[in-house]
């Protein structure tokens, strides 16, 4: 894949011929000038063509599901049957319905898969062919998980030998890769997709309608929900394309795709039965996620409509040096977080394991004593992901040092 560039080397400064002028004292720089100044060379680091709104849509979309994974995600240690050790996932939504607005806020899956189309369709509009462009996207994007997987493998023999049950385990840490799974099939797909855009768009939304009519309506078998894996996300996928080819750019779509899907997911829970909570819930007779629905597409429209209603105002924030920094920097390493952020949650929560039930760690979450005290874990959790980053971001093939080399993001 060619790769787009976040940050790429400023310019030279012009040589002065004049004799170099006697140094000054340097001055006591504080760490918010280092902050500052860092922030700065990241801003004269990025082109100009840079499109800064679309890539702080994706660090929202990649903040949310982070976030979300780990506030309303909990490992609850119990003894196994055959007296080994054993974990059991559990959330704080099965308790406390009331957090449900939480979910509201982090489930971004639709704005990952909208800003994806959108990066993808101007990707490919460059000179080269549609075979070569996606066999290099699709072995970039192939390369962060595949990495996990293979730093999983032994883990994975060692927690058995160790008398531990593995899979509730490994299940949490694929469950982010299934959604990648659609995401890297789509993509494949884009130099077809990039002929139809909304169209195809709206055949997806009613595979979707239509699945969940018969599932629900006519008692139709579970399996037929999965059908809706591919078909829910590629609606945001392919509004992203459509964007991306000048379409979706009236103010009054952007109304039209919130306020509608707004209403609709808002009605499907009021007079459907459909979960007020937009992710999977362990236990739920019925999840929005896990195969997602009608109304998790329907809350998906919603974002994408909120997200084009916004760029302009994103845009111009990012111009601001200290807002579009970490920003840029979040954009190096998204496929790296994205893959590692729950090892990093259950590496915190394995070693913890000796001191017992810590509170919002290792409890069962049934109060809100629990929300409170996971809030203080995120900075453990986050630190321990930075570590993750530090040893896997390699494997992402980009540079993070402005000014040095060309550094580029999936789309």
């Amino acid at each position: 894949m060619t790769a787009e560039p976040v940050l790429s080397p400023p310019p030279a400064a012009p040589m002065d011929s004049a004799a170099p002028a006697a140094p000054a004292a340097p001055a006591e720089v504080t760490p918010r000038g280092r902050i500052r100044a860092l922030a700065h060379r990241v801003d004269a680091a990025t082109p100009e063509h840079r499109d800064r709104a679309v890539d702080a849509l994706r660090a929202y979309a990649i903040l949310g599901v982070v976030l979300g994974h780990w506030l309303v995600t909990a490992l609850v240690a119990s003894a196994g049957p055959d007296g080994g050790r054993a974990w059991s996932t559990r959330s704080p939504l099965a308790s406390l319905p009331a957090l449900a607005p939480v979910s509201w806020a982090l489930q971004t899956l639709a704005l990952f898969f909208f800003v994806g189309g959108y990066s993808a369709a101007r990707s490919l509009r460059r000179p080269r062919s549609a075979a070569g462009w996606v066999r290099a996207r699709v072995v970039r994007l192939c390369r962060p998980p595949a990495v996990l997987v293979a730093a999983w493998a032994p883990l994975t023999l060692l927690l058995a030998a160790t008398g531990t049950d593995p899979m509730p385990l490994v299940r949490l840490m694929y469950s982010p890769l299934w959604f990648l799974c659609v995401f890297i099939g789509l993509t494949a797909l884009t130099p077809l997709l990039v002929r139809y855009g909304p169209y195809a768009a709206a055949v997806a939304a009613a595979v979707v309608g239509g699945v969940d009519l018969v599932r629900f309506g006519l008692d139709g078998p579970a399996w037929l929900g999965w059908l809706n894996v591919p078909a829910a996300w590629a609606v945001p996928y392919l509004l992203g394309v459509a964007w991306a080819n000048g379409r979706l750019g009236s103010r009054r779509t952007a109304l039209a795709l919130l306020l509608g899907g707004a209403a609709a997911a808002a009605a499907l829970v009021a007079f459907a039965g459909y979960p007020a909570s937009m992710v999977g819930v362990p236990g739920a007779r019925v999840s929005n996620l896990s195969p997602p629905t009608a109304a998790a597409m329907a809350f998906g429209l919603a974002q994408v409509g909120a997200a084009l209603l916004l760029r302009n105002r994103l845009a111009r924030w990012m111009r601001r040096p200290l807002a579009w920094a970490p920003v840029a920097l979040a954009n190096l390493s998204a496929m790296t977080v994205f893959c590692w952020h729950q090892t990093s949650f259950m590496l915190v929560t394995s070693a913890m394991r000796p001191f017992g039930r810590l509170p919002g760690l290792l409890d069962v979450p049934d109060h809100w004593g629990w929300v409170a005290a996971r809030v203080a874990w995120l900075p453990a959790f986050a630190s321990v992901l930075a570590g993750c980053l530090a040893v896997f971001r390699r494997f992402e093939g980009t540079s993070v040092r402005p000014g040095r080399r060309r550094c580029g993001r999936h789309g």
